[in-house]
């Protein structure tokens, strides 16, 4: 598929991070954007601000008629979907047993850890690809293409993300039989493994930790902008052999323990 103008995108986790770079480069290359994230966030004012090409869509990930609702905005706006970026995602980071306390791991953060990283990335793509499937399909059969957000984690998690690593190895698991699945349709899946971003959640940090962490960082020795995964986004749409793998998007980094 190559990237055209009037391509129709939904961004899950826009309002912020990587999901609001993809969607604001996605709007300046021609395309049309719903962003979809919590109601609490500042979607509508991410979508406000880029003009009549975008609208905000609240969405938990994890509900399907919250998804099944944003689906409807998407036909009713702009008639049709042709790729979906998942980005939402919460972290989290605990070991798990506490031999201090003598306290294990709280069982409820790792069950919605995986909830929301890797069933919720599931239960937007198995909605939203009956709207890709619809497409007419191009000259190579291509209807669409999903593209989901894993992380470095996902190979080598550090001390205290037992739920975040497995939560994004189960994204990384499901790409190559998801890409299997809808290869008749003409639907590609791609999965993007990011290392060390400059998100907000990362901006939390004091700055000797942020420049502790971008020491760790082989080459460009810095964090990564948000702008330069929504670049290999659009590579990815681009890129009709691009299907069914991981690529990681981490200046070579290998997390240590």
């Amino acid at each position: 598929m190559i990237f055209q103008k009037g391509l129709v995108a939904l961004v899950t986790g826009g309002s912020s991070g990587l999901g609001k770079a993809t969607a604001e480069l996605l709007v300046k290359q021609g395309g049309r954007v719903v962003i979809c994230d919590l109601p609490s966030t500042k979607g509508q004012n991410t979508a406000k601000s880029l003009g009549e090409n975008a609208v905000f869509a609240p969405v938990d990930v994890t509900s399907e008629d919250d998804v099944k609702e944003a689906l409807q905005i998407t036909l009713d706006k702009f008639g049709r979907l042709d790729a979906l970026i998942n980005c939402a995602g919460v972290a989290s980071a605990s070991r798990v047993y506490n031999f201090k306390k003598e306290q294990p791991f709280d069982l409820n953060i790792f069950q919605n850890t995986i909830q929301v990283n890797l069933i919720g990335t599931f239960n937007v793509i198995r909605l939203a690809v009956g709207l890709i499937g619809k497409n007419a399909p191009d000259a190579d059969g291509q209807r669409g293409v999903v593209i989901n957000t894993a992380s470095v984690a996902a190979f080598d998690g550090q001390i205290g993300q037992a739920a975040y690593s497995a939560s994004k190895a189960g994204v990384v698991g499901m790409t190559l039989p998801l890409a299997r699945d809808m290869a008749k349709q003409g639907i590609r899946v791609v999965t993007i493994a990011p290392g060390l971003f400059r998100t907000p959640m990362m901006e939390q940090l004091p700055e000797p930790a942020i420049k502790s962490l971008e020491a760790s960082v082989p080459f460009p020795s810095r964090l990564g902008h948000p702008q330069e995964f929504a670049l290999l986004v659009q590579s990815i749409i681009q890129n009709p052999m691009l299907n069914g793998e991981t690529i990681r998007l981490d200046g070579s980094l290998r997390m240590q323990p």
